[in-house]
């Protein structure tokens, strides 16, 4: 009979061992046999056999490692198709799967955390933002093929209310970007409540994301094309953030700079969990392997990170794309911005550091002052 060939817990053992039971499985990988079940359910871990009569599953003991794995990435919260995903790698393909996927939750947590102190201020204050008031901003922008593309897939806007930054990608990607940022210009507010423009902010995300699908659909591998967008839409006193891929925001404030996004990339997981240094991560093969994006491949996913910020005369905003920030390091940002006497040489100063560095790829920055009015 058939039945000879399966062993009790104990027998056969790592490749090639004879079939256990789901009992014996259990006891192996110190899971339930309702688990068992329910990932065999799911697509997760079918069992090795099945009675074709009685319908009793029966396993390998060399699924044990598969199955812990499976068990501890749900316990963390990935979702099922990446799970798929990662127990079909080897160890270190896996390692690096799972260190880029917590890398993106922990970012997203701490965007969330951001968001909660931000609703929960304006609730307490009942704070109302208007766009009347001593605040303004002068602004510039500018976009450079570089040394070495043949086109530029890069767009960029700076207007009263909205500054924008895209990098296209692939086919279809100086369309996919153009659409981004002019998805944008509609939606840019007024003056707005607090608390509205968080609203407001992410339904201009689902306004670029859906145009940037639009915008290449028609062409081949839409899912292969797509952008990148960092804006920011002016309030009047406060500045609201869209953020996703890995273009940049910074920040200069009393002399000193800060980037104020986050990169959705790979090599960002990695400087994260701290497998990798910001310089090491200056010259990384895969610097380019973003994590989230807008595409023409539908949703994006946990969506652009948002964020508001407040205003102070004297600071200095910088949105570009990483045709500047992944050849020019922060210190030589920093000198270029806080030596211009405005924007437009701010602006022209950037793209200088670009080819001076080679401009290996698109550049696209813009750069905002707020002023006193």
């Amino acid at each position: 009979m058939r039945r000879r060939a399966v062993t009790e817990y104990g027998q056969g053992r790592g490749p090639g061992a004879e079939l256990v039971t789901i009992g014996a499985f259990a006891r192996l990988s110190r899971l339930s046999a309702k688990a068992l079940r329910r990932y065999d359910e799911l697509g997760l871990l079918p069992p090795a056999l099945v009675d074709p009569v009685n319908g009793y599953r029966y396993y390998d003991p060399a699924q044990v490692r598969a199955a812990r794995l499976v068990a501890w990435l749900r316990r963390i919260g990935m979702p099922l198709a990446r799970i798929r995903e990662v127990i079909a790698l080897d160890s270190g393909a896996a390692a690096a799967a799972i260190r880029g996927y917590w890398a993106r939750v922990e970012a997203e947590t701490a965007a969330r955390r951001d968001l909660a102190a931000f609703l929960i201020d304006q609730l307490s204050t009942e704070d109302v933002m208007t766009s009347v008031g001593t605040l303004g901003i002068r602004y510039a922008a500018r976009t450079d093929t570089g040394a070495v593309r043949e086109t530029n897939q890069d767009a960029v806007y700076a207007g009263a209310r909205l500054l924008a930054v895209a990098d296209g990608f692939g086919a279809g990607g100086a369309g996919a970007s153009t659409a981004a940022i002019e998805a944008l210009k509609p939606v840019a507010p007024g003056a707005v409540p607090a608390g509205e423009l968080l609203n407001i902010l992410h339904d201009a995300a689902e306004r670029a994301a859906l145009a940037v699908r639009d915008a290449v659909a028609g062409g081949a591998a839409p899912e292969e094309s797509g952008t990148t967008l960092t804006a920011m839409m002016w309030t009047g006193s406060r500045l609201g953030l869209v953020h996703i891929g890995d273009s940049r925001a910074y920040l200069l404030r009393g002399g000193e700079l800060f980037r104020i996004t986050h990169d959705h990339s790979l090599v960002q997981s990695m400087i994260d969990d701290g497998s990798l240094t910001e310089e090491e991560a200056f010259s990384h093969p895969q610097r380019a392997m973003l994590l989230k994006v807008l595409s023409g491949d539908g949703p994006y996913g946990s969506g652009p990170d948002v964020d508001v910020r407040d205003a102070l005369p004297g600071d200095r905003y910088l949105l570009c794309s990483d045709g500047l920030s992944a050849v020019v390091d922060g210190g030589e940002l920093a000198r270029v911005l806080a030596g211009a006497d405005g924007p437009s040489t701010a602006v022209g100063g950037l793209i200088e550091l670009a080819e001076a560095a080679g401009a290996p790829d698109n550049v696209a920055c813009a750069v905002a002052d707020v002023v006193e009015l």
